[in-house]
């Protein structure tokens, strides 16, 4: 089994100067909290200077700070329970303006995501798609929201596209029981991962389909039955998880697969919008009577008939 940050930590602790395993120790004994601090803010907890923070990152083989910081929060991001989320979320956050903060951290989770995007992965996922006999879409708890996203998009551009139900095992494994080498499965999880999200993929792996991941990290366990991963970022902790950058990721998805099919997009677009207006399915501005107020009537114009 492969060492994790944590084993590597125990492991070289007898070795490390005393500034250093204060600050081990303090990552073993509190990582919920150290995963979300900067380089500064953890040397003035444990009694070290920023600079013995940075060096403590480079002995154990990172490249600097934030690549520790990031190894720390993949690691622990599936071991926070929703409690210490909002404990994280009270120190992140504070005093500061939540609705600048928020939206700021998003923005900057979409660009990370946008940087260490792979290409040439992404629009492998987008061919695999397109050849697929049949594609099953899974998503559990907050993630089902996504799956129901992309689900809605894809059965106009498909003819068979199930949406997973992850209500129960049983109702799971009932609803992808002929999953076979000619399917597809879309798995979306992140932290704190679905146990659903993640048998669904191994057994259909086990049944020669080709796998989709998309989460926040190689290090997820989706990852180890994925033929191919798209990643987003995902990494606040919070008690409501943030979807933006799955969510964008998802959209370019179902719009790469749409310009790859748009003469089947269109054609089925166009049934729909038939139907729409046969059945009166959507609110028209003719249908409503609107009554002007005086205000209104003052600036409204005579028209002679």
């Amino acid at each position: 089994m492969q060492k994790t940050l944590f084993d590597n930590l125990r492991e070289i602790m007898p070795k490390l100067s005393k500034g250093h395993k204060k600050i081990a120790e303090y990552m073993l004994n509190h990582y919920d909290k150290a995963a979300f601090m900067t380089a500064s803010r953890l040397g003035s907890i444990v009694g070290v200077s920023e600079s013995t923070v940075v060096r403590f990152a480079t002995e154990l083989g990172f490249e600097g700070y934030p690549e520790l910081q990031r190894a720390l929060k993949d690691y622990t991001s599936n071991m926070l329970t929703t409690v210490q989320r909002i404990d994280v979320m009270n120190d992140q956050l504070g005093d500061v303006d939540v609705y600048e903060k928020i939206i700021n951290m998003d923005i900057d989770k979409l660009k990370k995501t946008l940087e260490e995007g792979d290409r040439q992965e992404f629009y492998s996922t987008v061919d695999t798609l397109c050849a697929a006999k049949n594609i099953y879409v899974i998503g559990a708890r907050s993630a089902a929201v996504l799956a129901r996203f992309l689900h809605f998009y894809f059965t106009m551009m498909f003819d068979n596209v199930k949406l997973v139900h992850t209500t129960s095992t049983s109702e799971m494994f009932e609803q992808i029981i002929n999953i076979g080498p000619d399917d597809i499965m879309i798995g979306i999880s992140f932290p704190r991962y679905s146990k659903h999200t993640v048998k669904a993929f191994r057994y259909a792996s086990s049944k020669g389909a080709k796998v989709i991941a998309i989460t926040d990290s190689p290090a997820s366990p989706l990852a180890e039955y994925a033929d191919n991963i798209l990643i987003a970022r995902s990494d606040m902790a919070s008690f409501a998880d943030s979807l933006i950058a799955p969510m964008s990721v998802i959209n370019a998805l179902i719009v790469a697969v749409g310009l790859r099919k748009r003469d089947y997009v269109a054609y089925n677009y166009s049934r729909l919008e038939e139907i729409c207006e046969e059945y009166e399915v959507y609110e028209s501005s003719d249908d409503r009577d609107y009554e002007l107020t005086p205000e209104q009537q003052k600036h409204t114009p005579e028209i002679e008939v």
